[in-house]
């Protein structure tokens, strides 16, 4: 299979965006970035220190005043034109999702309409982000609330997916009247840009939002200023420890949305064909790099073999290759040090002297070989707390185990460190909101895959995080409400 060449004339040459200007001086260093699907060297990405990290937040800092004043009706036009900007960049956009991290064309197709959606959904709270009436006795008053922005928010976003976590995050961020100063991964550092830049294309007023790529050290610089209010952190559970203790000595707030280990129970009863393509999936989708994905499958003894053979089917059928060819179902991972992690996990597995590898895994080679391609994997009869059903890869890896009982599958489903999804694959109506009821996640799938409409609210449990994105309650994640209390007192009331 033939990879296509990048093309690297169609990617924006990396730097910081700061109070609408590009600036390329770096305090830090230069970061190689690499194709993914070939391991090519796209730019040398600069990556922000401290002197940029203080200048993206004096410049949102300096607009934030405009901005909290600009009234919510202009606010909310503003977005809506954002969100058809979006869509009529679709094919510029999806080169650059793909280039940055080697997300197949159906991905990136998929990505791009949903992120404007999300600016247009958010826009329609521009203006209606008020207060409550609150009730007050025994004497005269009147109490109501004021519900504001923080003012500037740091926006860290993870590499396998910046994109959508972009959109995810700045659309209520900004639909409430913050500004932002977003830290893209160096392992990705293209589309959070050229989105910053369309932005101010469509009339986003300079330091609205301010782009600065990063590695650990620009993230410690921005997580520990003073200057910024809130913090929004996606990624690993490792990191977000590290970004509570830069945050304390300000005692900044921040939301976490971390990784998982999730859960899809399949029962006897369920859509066998359907619950075995949904559990391929979770090797499959975006290989495996997703925080949501479902890498435990945990399927009722009686139809235990019958569904790894029919995983093992689909699996057979996925193609992988070129992200760039639309008939591609799974692309490479992130880098060579994805690679050697995953291998990791797998080199363990196979040397644990129980359980079984299905299919899947050595890295690819021959045509793929300059590529950072892994094939889906799936184990079976590991225990739960074996170190491949239990710890995050972060790749295309599934571990399968088996359940006799309704109250063991959701046993086991919650002896995890981890809550942010699950699945449950059953006919049975009655069971299936009985166990979604039970099972410690923040999302829960019934019969299904990756669907989450714009307006439902996203975020774990446990380990996996707190803070919501996604309705109304996105909204309130980056608003905090401030009280005014006016007495209708006629005469003063003194207890003197």
């Amino acid at each position: 299979m033939t990879i296509t060449a990048l093309d690297r004339d169609a990617l924006p040459e990396p730097g910081f965006l700061i109070g609408g200007k590009m600036t390329k001086t770096t305090s830090d260093v230069v970061f190689p970035h690499h194709y993914p699907a070939t391991g090519e060297l796209t730019y040398e990405v600069p990556l922000a220190g401290p002197a940029e990290v203080d200048a993206a937040v004096k410049a949102a800092r300096q607009a934030f005043p405009a901005w909290k004043a600009m009234p919510g009706n202009e606010r909310r036009q503003l977005m809506f034109k954002y969100g058809a900007a979006i869509r009529e960049r679709a094919e510029e956009l999806r080169r650059l999702i793909i280039a940055e991290n080697g997300v197949t064309y159906v991905g990136a197709m998929f990505s791009v309409p949903w992120v404007a959606e999300l600016f247009e959904y958010n826009a329609g709270f521009a203006d209606k982000i008020g207060g409550l009436l609150v009730p007050t006795f025994p004497g005269p008053a009147l109490d109501y609330t004021l519900d504001e922005p923080y003012g500037v928010v740091a926006v860290i976003v993870p590499w396998n997916g910046p994109f959508v976590s972009y959109g995810q995050t700045l659309a209520p961020a900004l639909a409430a009247g913050n500004t932002i100063v977003i830290k893209p991964p160096e392992l990705a550092p293209y589309t959070c840009l050229r989105l910053a830049q369309i932005a101010e294309e469509v009339g986003f007023p300079p330091g609205v939002i301010n782009v600065i790529p990063g590695g650990p050290v620009g993230g410690d610089a921005l997580v520990s200023h003073p200057g910024i209010d809130k913090i929004f952190f996606t990624g690993s559970g490792a990191t977000a420890r590290k970004i509570q203790a830069a945050a304390a000595p300000n005692l900044t707030p921040a939301g976490y949305e971390l990784g998982g280990k999730s859960a899809r129970l399949v029962f006897a009863d369920a859509d066998l064909d359907s619950a075995a393509l949904n559990s391929a999936m979770g090797a499959v989708a975006n290989s495996g790099q997703a925080c949501i994905a479902g890498t435990r499958v945990i399927v009722e003894e009686s139809v235990y073999d019958e569904v790894i053979e029919r995983m093992k089917a689909v699996i057979g059928h996925v193609t992988v290759g070129d992200p760039q060819d639309p008939n591609i179902a799974m692309g490479p991972v992130i880098s060579q040090g994805a690679v050697d992690r995953i291998t990791g996990f797998i080199d363990r597995a196979l040397g644990a002297n129980r359980g079984q590898l299905v299919t899947g895994g050595r890295r690819l080679g021959g045509e793929l070989a300059r590529g950072y391609f892994m094939p889906p994997t799936i184990f079976a009869n590991f225990g739960n707390h074996d170190e491949v059903s239990e710890q995050e890869i972060f790749g295309p890896v599934v571990s399968v185990l088996k359940f006799k009982t309704e109250e063991e599958a959701v046993a086991m489903a919650n002896d995890s460190v981890y809550g942010l999804a699950a699945w449950v694959e059953t006919k049975d109506a009655t069971r299936a909101h009985s166990v979604a009821a039970q099972l410690d996640a923040g999302t829960v799938w019934i019969n299904g895959f990756y669907d989450l409409p714009v307006g439902a609210p996203f975020g774990g449990v446990k380990q996996s995080g707190f803070g919501r994105q996604g309705g109304i309650y996105a909204i309130q994640e980056f608003t905090r409400p401030k009280n005014v209390w006016l007495s209708l007192a006629k005469e003063r009331l003194s207890p003197f």
